[in-house]
């Protein structure tokens, strides 16, 4: 697992945020032969949601040397998904298929910090900050942190997740845009077996109902991560304060019910809460005057998680982010604009799927959740694939 590199000076480039985009970043730099500051407050290993690791990200962590990665027992083959999507009938499909090999659900927290161990062992300078203020000043960029340093380095790296630190400050200043395509909010909690004498499925099920979508994955220990998608006025009322709440929203489902029931696990807490929705930013890099930035991760591309490609494309971001910064230090600007034309690229694809595989699901044509997403079905969404074709 070890990443070869030699150091240049520090400075060059600085990655704010921590997570698996910012590691992943740092590695790549280092592979560059860059040492990048590496400023993100440090926190406690925790759960999240969103753990499916694709297949195609296989070749993405090999390229950057740590494919060893996926080695560990932390985390389980991901092979089966089973959907009841679009009919009451309950499909599978199969991750045996890819030629990647099947995909992975992750032991997520094991997984950052074998990422953030990896990015320390190739270089990475961590300083355990936050940033305050960002200042563009004489072909470099001023950073004050939240304990008072001030450093400068000549490229930025956004990788703070949602929160878009970087981001967000470059919109107010009318030098990128943040959009976002929706308000989805997950519900999610991690369940433990009543009964461990019960084997559970090592699978993943996603059930579509009247005000949205839930997702169930057995997790390498043994937990079932169960998160629940709707928009926020769709949601009951203070549920994350309510276990009934969140039991009785459980037992409206069919499948999802019955997998609960019958491998022993009970919602007996509430949910925590958390932005899912689609949001990007626009342009994702920008390189000018001696200086630029490029986001990476969920600062740049944030999708629905019915992609299940999350920490995919936080990957191949953070690698392409970052090979475009190398180009851009030594004057080539160029393959920044091509990193952000690829992220649009890959909004617009994912829109326009996502638009179709919402109008598969006609059974609840008439609620809000599913009228909000269908914009016209199927012949919107092939006329916009058109319309993409032949711009």
């Amino acid at each position: 697992m070890t990443v070869q590199a030699t150091a240049q000076e520090p400075g060059d480039v600085a990655v704010l945020g921590g997570g698996i985009a910012g590691a992943a970043a740092c590695v790549a730099l280092a592979r560059l032969g860059h040492a990048p500051l590496w400023i993100a407050p440090a926190k406690p290993a925790a759960d999240r949601i969103g753990e499916t690791l694709a297949p195609a990200a296989r070749t993405i962590l090999a390229d950057l040397g740590l494919a060893t990665l996926l080695d560990s027992p932390h985390h389980r083959p991901a092979n089966a998904v089973y959907s009841a999507w679009g009919s009451d009938r309950l499909t599978e499909r199969s991750g045996m298929l890819h030629l990647e090999g099947p995909g992975l659900v992750l032991d997520r927290p094991a997984f950052e910090a074998q990422m953030r161990a990896a990015a320390l062992e190739a270089g990475a300078q961590p300083i355990d900050s936050a940033v305050n203020t960002v200042e563009r000043a004489a072909g470099s960029w001023a950073l004050t942190l939240a304990d008072g340093q001030r450093r400068t380095a000549r490229f930025l790296i956004d990788c703070t997740g949602r929160a878009g630190m970087l981001a967000r400050r470059l919109a107010a200043h009318r030098l990128a845009a943040h959009r976002r395509a929706d308000r989805l909010v997950c519900a999610h909690a991690f369940l433990r077996q009543r009964d461990n004498e019960v084997e559970p499925t090592p699978a993943t099920l996603i059930e579509a109902v009247a005000d949205g979508w839930w997702y169930a994955t057995l997790l390498p220990d043994r937990r079932l991560a169960l998160a629940y998608f709707s928009d926020p006025d769709l949601l009951p009322r203070g549920l994350s304060r309510d276990a009934d709440s969140w039991r009785r929203l459980a037992a409206t489902t069919l499948y999802i019910r019955q997998w609960l029931d019958s491998a022993g696990y009970s919602p007996d807490t509430p949910p925590a809460l958390a932005s899912a929705g689609t949001t990007w930013l626009e342009p994702a890099a920008e390189g000018a005057a001696g200086t630029g930035w490029a986001a990476a991760g969920d600062a740049a591309a944030a999708f629905d998680p019915l992609s299940s490609h999350g920490i995919t494309t936080a990957l191949w971001s953070a690698r392409a982010a970052a090979r475009a910064a190398g180009s851009a230090l030594r004057g080539d600007i160029e393959p920044l604009a091509a990193y952000a034309d690829a992220v649009a690229r890959g909004v617009a694809d994912f829109r326009r799927q996502h638009l179709m595989l919402h109008a598969r699901e006609t059974r609840f044509a008439d609620r809000p959740f599913w009228q909000r997403r269908n914009g016209g079905g199927y012949a919107a969404a092939q006329q916009a694939a058109s319309v993409a074709n032949h711009s």
